[in-house]
C-alpha cells in the first residue's frame, strides 16, 4: 500500500519502509533476498535504496545491535556496509542491486547459518530454500 510521506514518517514498525518511491516506477523488477525473505527492487536501484524501500534500517551495528540506516548516502561515512549470506561485505549506497542477491542485516548470525546450509529467515520465518 502506498502511503503519503506524513504517514511514512509516523510509522514505527521496523519492517515499514524508510523510503517511499514516489516517481519513476517503470523500470524492470529485480528480485533479491533480505534476511531470507524475497523482496523486489527496480533495475538500477542501489542496495541501500532496495533495502530501505523494504524496512527502516540497513543493518544492525556490530557493536551494540542497534539498527543503522546509513548516514551520508554517498559512500564517505562507512555506515552502510552490509553483508551477503556468504559473508561478503558490500557498501549499500554505491552497489547496484542484482537479481538473486542474498543480503543479511546481522552478518555474524547469517555467516554461521550459511555455513550450516540453514535457509530459514533470520526473523524466524522461512526462506525459499534451494532444495525446494
Amino acid at each position: 500500500m502506498l502511503r503519503t510521506p506524513h504517514q511514512q514518517a509516523s510509522a514505527d514498525h521496523a519492517h515499514d519502509p524508510q523510503f517511499v518511491r514516489v516517481a519513476e516506477q517503470r523500470r524492470a523488477s529485480v528480485a533479491f533476498f533480505l534476511d531470507g525473505r524475497e523482496a523486489l527492487a527496480l533495475a538500477g536501484d542501489t542496495v541501500l535504496t532496495a533495502v530501505l524501500l523494504q524496512q527502516r534500517f540497513i543493518r544492525h551495528s556490530e557493536f551494540n545491535d542497534e539498527p543503522r540506516a546509513g548516514f551520508c548516502l554517498i559512500g564517505a561515512c562507512q555506515d552502510c556496509w552490509l553483508s551477503t549470506e556468504a559473508g561478503e561485505r558490500i557498501r549499500a549506497c554505491s552497489t547496484p542491486i542484482a537479481a538473486g542477491m542474498r543480503l543479511v542485516t546481522r552478518p555474524h548470525a547469517a555467516r554461521t547459518r550459511y555455513e550450516r546450509g540453514d535457509t530459514t529467515a533470520l526473523d524466524g520465518g522461512t526462506a525459499r530454500s534451494s532444495e525446494t
